[in-house]
C-alpha cells in the first residue's frame, strides 16, 4: 500500500504509546515494514539503524535465521495452550535454561506478558508472602526516585517519574521514597561516592523507622532506564542488598532493561554478585521477537505459598496468554544464540568502543553528562554546561535531535532532554561508529546556536 495511505489510516484509527496524537497528525511518520540485521526499512525503501533495539528488547538483529526457524518449528505443534493447569516442553526447558543463567539461588520461573506485569507480579509475591510468614504489618514498598517499573497501577506506584506518574497519584498505593543517586544532579555534589554514601544513608533511615511494615525494596540495578539513563556507583547495589537483610525486608530487582546482557553481564546483579529475593525479566528474552516476561524468586518465597487446597496459600495470578509456547520456544532459541555466538564475549570490545568514542561528545557545549553501563548510554543535554541549566520542555530538543538522525538514517528516542541509545548487542562495530556519528551529528545539528 502507499505509504501515504499507510499514514493516512494510522492517524485516523489509531493512538500509540507515550505519544502526544496532536502533533502525531502533522508529524512525519515513518511507516516500518520490514527489518534486516540491525536495520529497519520503512514502506519507502529507506534504511534506519536501529539505536534503541525496538525499545531496548532486540538482541541479536531482526530476521535472525535461528530464531526464524524457533518461531516457525513450534508454529508446526501448537501456536498456544493455556500454563493454568497444564504445562508445556516449550515453557519447562525455558524455566530450566532461566535458572541456571540467573543469580545463584533464584530457582523458580513464573511468566507473564511484559516487564510491567513481572514487577507487579513480584509486589503482589512480597506482599503476599509477609502475610503468609505471619508478618501482616508489612504491606509497603520502598522505591528509588526517579523509578520506572511499568504502567500497571502496581508498577506504577512504585515508580516515580512525574511526567509520566503524576496524573495517575490518587489511584497510587504509599511508598518511601529514597533518593536515586544521581552523580550529575546530586545537591551536595557530584563526588560519587559522597552520592552513594548519602543515597545509602537516606535509605537506611527509611528502614530503621519503617522496617516493620516495609515488605520489599524495588530498585533497578546499576542504571535507571526510562529515567534517563541514571547509572548507581559501584558498590550501591550490593550494599542496599546489606541494608534489606538487616532489616528483614525483601529486594526486588528490576532487570526488564537491564537484563540479557546489556550491561555486559548477562544480569546486572552480576556485576556485584548480589541475589534478589525476586527478579523480573522481559524484553530481551525472546531477542526482541514475541512478548514474553518472567518473575524469578527464591525458594524461600515459593514455599510461603505451599499449603492444604482449603488454606489458599495459592498465589492467585495470571494471564491467558502466560507462558505462550511460540515465546518461550523463541526465548530458549535466543538464550541457545547467546552461548553458541558467545555474545557477552564479544561484547566488550563494542562497549570499550562506545566508552572511548563517547568521550568526543564532550566537544558539543549542550553535552553535560554521558552515563553508560554496558551498551546502555545517556547523553544529558543543557543549555549550560557550567550551571547545569536544562533545555525548556518548550524546546523539545530531544525530539529535534531524533528528528535530525532519523533523516541521517537512524533511530533513536529522547527521555527528556537525555538522548538515550541502547542498540542490539548484535550491531556490528561499524554500525556502531556510524550510530554514534549520526548522533553526534544531529545534537550538533539541533542545538540552538551558540549552545
Amino acid at each position: 500500500m502507499d505509504p501515504k495511505k499507510l499514514v493516512a489510516k494510522d492517524r485516523k484509527y489509531l493512538w500509540h504509546p507515550f505519544t502526544q496524537m496532536r502533533d502525531w497528525q502533522t508529524d512525519e511518520v515513518p511507516v516500518i515494514e520490514r527489518g534486516d540485521g540491525c536495520y529497519l526499512i520503512d514502506a519507502k525503501g529507506k534504511r534506519y539503524l536501529d539505536g534503541v533495539s525496538s525499545l531496548w528488547c532486540n538482541v541479536h538483529g531482526h530476521r535472525v535465521k535461528e530464531l526464524d526457524t524457533a518461531v516457525k518449528e513450534q508454529l508446526g505443534k501448537i501456536a498456544h495452550s493455556t500454563f493454568l493447569g497444564l504445562t508445556h516442553p516449550a515453557g519447562i526447558e525455558l524455566a530450566e535454561r532461566l535458572v541456571a543463567i540467573a543469580p545463584r539461588g533464584l530457582t523458580r520461573v513464573f511468566y507473564s506478558d511484559s516487564g510491567s506485569e513481572a514487577v507487579e507480579i513480584a509486589i503482589k509475591m512480597a506482599y503476599q508472602y509477609w502475610q503468609q510468614r505471619g508478618k501482616p504489618r508489612k504491606k509497603k514498598f520502598a522505591r528509588l526516585t526517579n523509578a520506572y517499573h511499568g504502567d500497571t497501577i502496581g508498577s506504577v506506584s512504585v515508580g516515580g517519574i512525574d511526567l509520566f506518574h503524576q496524573a495517575y497519584r490518587p489511584l497510587l498505593f504509599e511508598t518511601f521514597a529514597v533518593p536515586s543517586p544521581y552523580v550529575y544532579r546530586w545537591p551536595t555534589g557530584s563526588d560519587p561516592e559522597r552520592v552513594k554514601e548519602e543515597s545509602l544513608r537516606a535509605m537506611e533511615d527509611i528502614f530503621r523507622k519503617h522496617h516493620e511494615e516495609i515488605a520489599a525494596l524495588v530498585m533497578e540495578p546499576l542504571m535507571q532506564g526510562a529515567a534517563g539513563m541514571i547509572g548507581q556507583p559501584g558498590g550501591y547495589i550490593s550494599r542496599a542488598r546489606q541494608l534489606t537483610k538487616k532489616y528483614n525486608v525483601l529486594l526486588i530487582f528490576d532487570e526488564v532493561a537491564t537484563g540479557f546482557g546489556r550491561t555486559g553481564k548477562m544480569f546486572a546483579a552480576e556485576h556485584e554478585r548480589v541475589t534478589p529475593d525476586l527478579m523480573a525479566v522481559a524484553k530481551g528474552i525472546t531477542g526482541g521477537y514475541l512478548p514474553l516476561a518472567v518473575t524469578l524468586t527464591t525458594e524461600e518465597i515459593y514455599d510461603a505459598f505451599l499449603g492444604k487446597h482449603e488454606e489458599f496459600r495459592t498465589f492467585f495470578h495470571g494471564h491467558t496468554y502466560t507462558a505462550n509456547p511460540l515465546a518461550c520456544a523463541v526465548a530458549v532459541a535466543n538464550l541457545k544464540l547467546f552461548r553458541t555466538k558467545k555474545v557477552l564475549k564479544r561484547l566488550q570490545p563494542k562497549i570499550r568502543f562506545l566508552r572511548e568514542r563517547l568521550r568526543d561528545f564532550y566537544r558539543l557545549k549542550c553535552v553535560g553528562d554521558i552515563r553508560q553501563v554496558g551498551t546502555m548510554i545517556g547523553i544529558e543535554l543543557v543549555r549550560d554546561r557550567e550551571t547545569k541549566e536544562p533545555f525548556g520542555s518548550k524546546e523539545k530538543i530531544g525530539v529535534r535531535v531524533i528528528e535530525q538522525a532519523r533523516k541521517k538514517g537512524a533511530i533513536l528516542r529522547p527521555l527528556g532532554s537525555v538522548i538515550v541509545l541502547m542498540p542490539p548487542l548484535g550491531m556490528s562495530a561499524k554500525e556502531l561508529e556510524r550510530l554514534l556519528d549520526i548522533t553526534y551529528e544531529s545534537i550538533e545539528e539541533a542545538t540552538p546556536e551558540g549552545v
